[in-house]
């Protein structure tokens, strides 16, 4: 028997595609999150199962490489699997494929069980035999430089965003790939055309809900700019953007 993974094929629509007609890294992280769910399910523990347990996934951590652009007309394999669990984190990889077969982006994820009632955090046996039969699958799809993301010392606010009713998902916050359009709305159409996107990371730190306001912030380095979302003063969300 090979190493489990699942596979799932998306033809891409008009609306995953930003001015540039590039696929938008809100929809590659929808992707993920659709992959995601569908192994889930076929490992006995998706988001049907854990709901009337009051349990549920939070992703904490997401690290991508972009290949290239992907562009309007194409169709993407999405091949994801879970990696072994260490304390109270999952982490599931993905390699993203075009129709012939070249890979267009790899990803890292983390995760954490949680109790929805509590959100306390949970270990892989709150699982039970779900976890204890999981082929979990050693093999990273790409190297994460490193999962923590430096603060962001000094400065103002950018921009601010009131959450809304269409902002959240059904865990009552704002999906997580949702932040990846929150936070390159804090550049100008003209400064994403002169740069090209290599590789990006975002750490979800605090939940920002319905009648939330965020305030983002930016720090631009040579070769990349970090980003963060706060809400009454405290980290919510950060990004780093890695530039060509």
């Amino acid at each position: 028997m090979g190493l489990y993974a699942n596979f799932k094929q998306y033809p891409l629509r008009y609306s995953d595609f930003d001015f540039k007609d590039e696929l938008k890294l809100s929809s590659l992280l929808s992707l993920a999150q659709e992959s995601a769910g569908a192994s889930a399910d076929e490992l006995g523990f998706g988001y049907s199962v854990l709901k009337p347990r009051s349990l549920g996934f939070l992703v904490v951590h997401t690290y991508c490489e972009l290949r290239r652009a992907v562009g309007l007309g194409e169709t993407l394999t999405v091949e994801t699997w879970p990696l072994p669990p260490r304390h109270v984190i999952f982490e599931r990889d993905y390699r993203v494929t075009d129709s012939a077969g070249s890979e267009v982006a790899a990803m890292a994820s983390r995760w954490c069980l949680a109790d929805l009632n509590t959100f306390s955090l949970l270990p892989p046996e709150a699982l039970g035999s779900a976890h204890a039969r999981c082929p979990y699958r050693d093999e990273k799809a790409v190297e994460v430089p490193k999962w923590k993301l430096p603060r962001i010392s000094q400065g103002d606010p950018v921009r601010s965003l009131h959450i809304e009713n269409s902002h959240t998902d059904h865990y009552l916050h704002a999906n997580n790939a949702q932040y990846a359009d929150f936070f390159l709305d804090c550049f100008s159409q003209e400064e994403l055309k002169k740069r090209k996107i290599s590789a990006f990371q975002i750490a979800y730190v605090k939940q920002l809900k319905a009648g939330d306001t965020a305030e983002f912030f930016r720090e631009d380095g040579e070769r990349d700019c970090l980003l963060e979302a706060r809400a009454g003063g405290e980290l919510c969300t950060a990004m780093r953007l890695y530039f060509a």
